[in-house]
């Protein structure tokens, strides 16, 4: 039981900068980012919004658990459903922290590989995603700042006014009350219940013990089964896939592990279910698993044909989040995810304006 216990304080710890990140970023998309340019960036149905949105969130730093909050701010401001299962996908799956480290452990030909297999996994699955019927979108609280500032509603090809510095102040920090209240309040429970999920996986099923299935479809859906249910970041997971490659795991099954894990886990199946719906869920699971066991086989054949050695250019590499802030994001995501504490704390804090 206490090996359960500090696993899971592992995970919460690991998580936690990265929730903190995209908790963050979530209410900047909500205060500084007009409904109408997500509309007509991320909106519609069709390959380009699907497109951009993997484009736009396959750099960005956030992990399975810290691109929640993000997607959800996404959504909730006129994202497609389609642009927001892409922007879901493609964001924890790669980002220029987890490319660094892949080529420090892993070498150039996963580091790019694994990018190229994020971005068609999400563009794939958000096609597919975009082929379910709409559904209205969920009432949100916005920002209190809808004064012609920066996070103000203007009709689709209106030009607007560039704010003052008071009113993008304004914005800012009303945004940053929404996520840390709202959108966290949203999550809390499925983040919660994906961690303990994920350390008790790891307390009684190493993924280690993976290593003996070796290669070919079988192993990777081995690999499925394991990084479906499991968080997992894309940055902590890649030190896990260099092991498994060193012993004698393929690079397509790597690959799988590295793409359904990130882009997967308890908290969000449960919060993609009742945000949009058990359909768009099913096909949201079909489209992941499909895409990475396509491009597993694909990375197989390929260093099969080009006789490259992947295991030889596996490194080593650190941490990359110091203790410190890991401690203190954990600290700080509990506080306001305790309501009455966060109450009491947000009393004693003045509204911006």
């Amino acid at each position: 039981m206490s090996d359960l216990f500090l696993n899971i304080l592992a995970i919460y710890l690991d998580a936690a900068p990265w929730l903190l990140l995209g908790l963050i970023a979530a209410g900047l998309i909500k205060a500084w980012v007009s409904e109408a340019w997500m509309i007509r960036w991320l909106g519609g149905r069709g390959f380009g919004p699907v497109a951009r949105a993997a484009v736009i969130g396959a750099p960005l730093p956030l992990c399975s658990c810290g691109v929640l909050p993000a997607a959800l701010g996404l959504r909730r401001s006129g994202a497609s459903r389609g642009s927001t299962l892409s922007f879901l996908i493609a964001t924890p799956e790669t980002g220029v922290d987890s490319v660094a480290v892949t080529y420090a452990l892993m070498g150039p030909f996963m580091a790019i590989v694994r990018p190229i297999a994020a971005i068609f996994s999400a563009v794939f699955t958000g096609i597919l995603g975009g082929l379910v019927p709409e559904k209205p979108l969920p009432p949100a609280a916005a920002p209190d700042c809808d004064d012609g500032g920066c996070c103000s509603s203007l009709p689709i090809g209106k030009a607007k006014p560039k704010p003052s510095p008071e009113a993008a102040w304004k914005c800012g920090l009303e945004g940053l009350r929404y996520a840390m209240t709202d959108i966290l309040d949203d999550l809390a429970f499925w983040l919660a219940i994906g961690i303990i999920a994920a350390g008790a996986l790891i307390t009684w099923l190493p993924p280690q013990s993976l290593a003996q299935w070796g290669s070919g479809v079988p192993a990777m859906l081995v690999m499925l089964a394991i990084g479906v249910p499991m968080y997992i970041c894309a940055t902590a997971s890649t030190p896990l896939a260099a092991s498994l490659l060193l012993l004698g795991v393929s690079p397509g099954t790597v690959l799988v592990f590295l793409l359904a894990g990130p882009a997967t886990n308890i908290a969000t199946l449960g919060l993609l279910r009742r945000e949009l719906g058990g359909p768009v869920l099913a096909v949201y699971l079909f489209g992941i698993s499909a895409a990475a066991i396509a491009c597993g086989l694909a990375t197989d054949a390929l260093v099969q044909y080009t006789g490259i050695s992947v295991t030889a250019q596996v490194a080593e590499t650190g941490e990359l989040v110091p203790e410190w802030l890991s401690i203190l994001s954990a600290t700080l995501i509990a506080v306001f995810a305790i309501r009455p504490l966060r109450n009491s704390l947000l009393e004693r804090v003045p509204k911006a304006g």
